[in-house]
């Protein structure tokens, strides 16, 4: 396994890591522990996308793990800001996700992981058919908007957990509407470059029994003209042997004149 595949290894096994110190409301600053490894984990995203073309050291493998491993992550990241319940620190209300309200993160985790299941499915049909889909460039950019957002809302559980007090009022509600942004961003740019990558590679939902009969028929094409071929080769050379017949024919009869 060379390089690149295993700084993709590493990301996925930070995966655990970062949701165990995002749930572990005992562990001091344990969200804001969750958000690094978050960060790390995003970070090697890119690393191993470098160091793979850089060194020409890119491999099926990795063009399906990659993918895969940032599914994983931005899954796991998506379902901890949208359904965790954070409690602020210093308040009597009741602990309640980040993302607020509630409808509005389940909304947009929703569009979120269907995009990623629909795009992971395409994937194993390509690969059923031997077939490896890469990501493209818009996959790319809705990838950076994703991590951004899952950092920003891991940020942002920190300060509520640790320090609503500082950022009561004003200051959350300027907080709470970037994450808006950010997310409204992040979930245009999932629809964009999903439907892109569907129509992009829609040749992988043709019914192989068609591609069968395609292929059938075209065979079938080729063996007739084949066979035509073959008759019309065959009976040029049965002409060839006539002339030939009737030339030598008239050069027997020539010579037993001239005898």
């Amino acid at each position: 396994m060379n390089l690149p595949n295993r700084i993709t290894l590493v990301r996925l096994l930070l995966i655990p890591i970062f949701v165990f110190f995002y749930l572990a409301d005992f562990i001091p600053y344990g969200k804001l522990v969750a958000m690094i490894i978050f960060m790390i984990a995003s970070f090697t995203d890119f690393l191993d996308g470098n160091i793979a073309r850089k060194r020409n050291l890119v491999t099926t493998l990795g063009k399906f793990l990659d993918p895969l491993a940032d599914k994983l992550l931005v899954m796991a990241g998506f379902l901890l800001i949208a359904a965790y319940p954070v409690s602020a620190a210093g308040s009597a209300n009741l602990a309640e996700p980040i993302l607020m309200p509630t409808y509005i993160g389940i909304v947009a985790v929703i569009i979120i992981l269907v995009r990623e299941l629909m795009v992971t499915a395409l994937r194993a049909q390509a690969a059923a058919k031997g077939v490896v889909l890469a990501a493209d460039m818009y996959g790319k950019v809705k990838a950076v908007f994703q991590f951004i957002t899952i950092i920003y809302y891991m940020l942002y559980a920190f300060l509520v957990e640790e320090f609503y007090s500082s950022i009561q009022g004003v200051p959350n509600t300027v907080i709470a509407l970037i994450g808006y942004i950010l997310l409204a961003i992040t979930v245009i740019l999932t629809i964009v470059s999903g439907c892109n990558y569907i129509i992009k590679n829609k040749a992988v939902f043709k019914d192989d029994d068609k591609d069968k009969e395609k292929l059938n028929k075209k065979e079938t094409e080729i063996s007739e003209e084949v066979v035509v071929k073959n008759a019309k080769e065959n009976l040029e050379e049965n002409v060839v042997d006539v002339e030939e017949n009737k030339k030598d024919t008239k050069e027997n009869k020539a010579k037993k004149k001239a005898e």
